[in-house]
């Protein structure tokens, strides 16, 4: 018999109504995948649905996750003994982390072993593109041949990246971006965001609420963007010396690296946008006057190519590109404004 349609009201996740319904009824029809696989853009919801989904896994109260039970509270301060967090460790020279097979081989070890206190062992394995092949053969086994009171759920910003053999294995839930709307309300409702600096964030997000909230609480975060747009505009402005600086000292600050391309892709993106009259739709709402100043002075053709590579330079950062010589290419390829 099928399970009608569930609220998700009670579950600590905003948006991705379907996902959580389908988790509601696996969970009532005992009907629970051995692993799940949770997909989606960077910061669009996959590690707090993974958290809600190991809290409801071992409540101990109704509706689950109940939010209140010793178990639901142990979930949500990461001090619960039957779920792990497995994820890679920080990267060097701008390149991703590696998740190895120590880590994989540590969560076999502990996957063996009965729950201490909950129903399940549930293992959260963060952005699994990072596993190297030692590691992903590895939990293959796991997958293949899993104990009965194991549950692995792992997220991935880049399924295709995945080996077939696991995906194969797995339950796979797709998260999209929510909708703008969506997303304004929640940063005003639940985080006490400001009007008007919520919906600068909400679009600017790109429907990626974690990313959102994270430059809603984090005032760094937001200083930092205002540095680099500075910075952007200064080096439209330079010549080859000042911008091959620039890049190298960006290679040696690994951690701003993606930060910093996403930016620009997303100024790009909005200057591209303004060359075509269409200012109602661009992201960097608060950038208004400038992108519009920018536009006038900056060869569309220019901003076109710039943006195309800005894409490729993406993916070339998970394919242990060079990263210093990929950031003095853009730089020196930067727009220039037009003489006149």
């Amino acid at each position: 018999m099928s399970v009608p349609f569930l609220s998700a009201a009670r579950w600590p996740i905003v948006g991705h109504e379907w996902a959580v319904s389908w988790l509601q009824q696996s969970l009532l029809a005992d009907r629970f995948p051995h692993a799940l696989l949770i997909t989606g853009p960077a910061q669009v919801g996959k590690r707090t649905l993974a958290l809600a989904t190991a809290a409801a896994l071992n409540c101990q109260g109704e509706p689950k996750p109940c939010g209140r039970c010793r178990s639901c509270r142990k979930v949500a301060h990461g001090t619960h003994p039957d779920v792990r967090l497995v994820q890679a460790e920080a990267g060097k020279s701008g390149r991703e982390g590696i998740l190895k097979i120590d880590q994989v081989r540590e969560l076999q070890r502990e996957a063996a072993l009965a729950p201490m206190e909950g129903r399940y062992k549930v293992f959260i394995l963060r952005e699994l593109e990072r596993a190297n092949l030692p590691a992903a053969n590895a939990l293959l086994k796991t997958l293949e041949e899993p104990p009965a009171s194991v549950v692995l759920l792992l997220t991935s910003v880049r399924p295709h990246a995945l080996l077939p053999t696991v995906v194969s294995r797995c339950q796979v839930l797709a998260l999209r971006p929510l909708p703008i709307a969506q997303v304004a309300e929640a940063l005003r409702t639940r985080w006490g965001g400001e009007a008007e600096q919520a919906e600068l964030l909400a679009r600017l997000s790109g429907g990626r609420l974690g990313w959102a909230v994270e430059r809603l609480t984090d005032g760094r975060a937001w200083e930092e963007r205002a540095q680099r747009l500075q910075d952007l505009a200064r080096l439209l402005e330079e010549g080859r010396a000042a911008r091959l600086a620039y890049a190298e000292a960006l290679s040696r600050s690994p951690d701003a690296v993606v930060p910093t391309l996403s930016l620009w892709t997303s100024w790009c993106r909005d200057v591209l946008l303004v060359q075509q009259g269409l200012q109602a739709h661009i992201s960097n709402i608060d950038l208004a006057p400038a992108l519009a100043h920018q536009a006038s002075r900056l060869p569309p053709q220019q901003v076109v190519d710039f943006l195309r590579r800005l894409q490729a330079a993406a993916a070339q950062l998970n394919q242990n590109a060079n990263v210093r010589l990929l950031l003095e290419t853009l730089a020196l390829r930067l727009p220039r404004p037009a003489q006149g």
